[in-house]
């Protein structure tokens, strides 16, 4: 029998192997028994989805089962992104959400994030409970036999759009004479942030603007490589910036009016920049492990505490929810600020961008430039390696010792928030990430010149390979 676990984002599974209609049973079945458990009466769960393959069958079975249990489902019948969703837990003060999305993993796949009460991804807590629970049902605990619960309607993006016309100032991207391109990447997007822009009078074209559950073919991730369509509307319409959102809309991707995508270590440290000036912004700014060290420049040049957690957006989330950060991102795309939802939201980034390039009135690449002659220069990136059995296992003991130093280079701090990452004193740092659930392993890691992380980066395989 599959062992579901849900990692950093929730469960993931490829459809048909261990995403089956009896796997997602068991799960939605531990949801259910897991939120019966926080209320016993009267609970009420969102139910929503992105585009992907038999999203309104698997719907249609949560809520099924979350009736049976006597929680009042709320179902949403198109797909939406996963920050609208986790905005419409705490608007209508729900009991929690069931999304059915895999986010950027390739069509093939399918899975479920759980957000608790608050609109959070579920913390290690919440899902550990989940798990036990989903263990109980496979060891025969009695099904429910109570009146079942009647299914309601519910529309997340009115009260979703309102809050985005809050957040983002669009008579100013409307006044820059700006024009965007939009990529929802065949995503749940689609109709959110053009529809916003054009609503204020901002020329917006948009690529991919229909249902595709194979996605073009490859995994929806708004990364350089995927976004060439975009790159070719920006370019018909002589547009100022491109804007992208992943297949559930919680990641971004950037594209300058040149063309030149901008990683999101880069944009995460330019907005909070932007927003420290703009908003005035204080009181705080989050990063994980794994995300650059800009952040902490721009956190030191502006006297502003920062945060750093293990990988996964749950813990920034937390801090999002006490008011002790104006913004928290991480270097795979997920980013929010102070006032919204305690979930990535890659709608509420790319607007963001829109916003700040208006404002400023230079481009996101002059901006970068301003902002290193200002704190210093970085040069992040991530690698992923594929591991043998006999090379993880080398690997893995090797990741339990603390080294005194590497290929030369001193190393003033070991740090195991989350895996091991490695501190030089010239600035420069690796961290290694083990995946949970393949041969691989994650490489990250930064240097002060181009030239040094060219040669980090190889001195990170060799270790992993030696």
């Amino acid at each position: 029998m599959t062992t579901i676990k849900f990692g950093t984002s929730g469960w993931r599974a490829v459809i048909g192997e261990e995403f089956t209609f009896a796997n997602v049973r068991r799960a939605v079945g531990g949801i259910a028994r897991y939120v019966v458990s926080q209320k016993s009466s009267g609970a009420r769960v969102i139910v929503g989805r992105d585009p992907r393959f038999l999203g309104e069958t698997f719907c249609a079975m949560a809520s099924d089962i979350l009736s049976s249990h006597g929680i009042t489902p709320l179902i949403i019948a198109e797909a939406a992104p996963t920050p609208a969703i986790s905005h419409a837990v705490t608007n209508n003060k729900a009991d929690g959400a069931i999304n059915f999305t895999a986010s950027h993993n390739p069509p093939e796949y399918n899975g479920i994030k759980f957000s608790t009460p608050d609109g959070a991804p579920a913390l290690p807590e919440a899902t550990k409970k989940i798990e036990a629970e989903i263990a109980a049902i496979d060891a025969g605990a009695a099904t429910p036999s109570g009146p079942k619960a009647t299914a309601q309607a519910l529309d997340p993006k009115p009260a979703y759009m309102a809050r985005l016309r809050e957040a983002i100032d669009l008579d100013a991207i409307r006044k820059a004479g700006f024009r965007v391109a939009f990529d929802p990447m065949w995503g749940a997007a689609r109709g959110y942030s053009d529809t916003i822009l054009r609503e204020a009078g901002v020329e917006t074209a948009t690529v991919h603007d229909y249902r595709d559950v194979l996605f073009g073919n490859h995994a929806p991730e708004p990364d350089d490589e995927l976004l060439e369509d975009l790159r070719v509307e920006m370019r018909r319409i002589k547009a100022h910036i491109g804007i992208a959102t992943d297949g559930d809309a919680d990641r971004f991707g950037i594209v300058d009016e040149d063309g030149t995508f901008l990683q999101p270590n880069y944009i995460i440290a330019l907005l909070f920049d932007y927003l420290v000036e703009s908003r005035g912004w204080r009181n705080g700014v989050c990063k994980s492990v794994a995300t650059t060290n800009l952040i902490n420049a721009v956190a030191a040049h502006h006297k502003v505490e920062l945060f750093e957690t293990p990988v996964g957006f749950k813990y920034i989330g937390e801090l999002i929810k006490q008011d002790k950060i104006a913004i928290g991102g991480e270097e795979s795309a997920g980013l929010s600020i102070r006032h919204h939802t305690p979930e990535k939201d890659g709608v509420i980034a790319g607007l963001l961008c829109c916003e700040m390039v208006a404002r400023r009135g230079k481009s996101l690449g002059t901006q970068l430039q301003e902002l290193f002659v200002k704190v210093g220069s970085f040069y992040p990136r991530r690698e992923n390696f594929r591991l043998t059995e006999d090379v993880k296992a080398r690997f893995t003991k090797k990741l339990g010792s603390d080294p005194k130093e590497f290929f030369g280079r001193t190393i003033q701090e070991v740090v195991r928030k989350d895996g091991l990452k490695l501190v030089f004193g010239d600035g420069g740092w690796i961290c290694y990430r083990l995946s949970g659930t393949e041969p691989v392993v994650r490489a990250y890691t930064e240097a002060r010149t181009q030239a040094d992380s060219d040669k980090l980066s190889a001195l990170a395989k060799q270790w992993i390979f030696e």
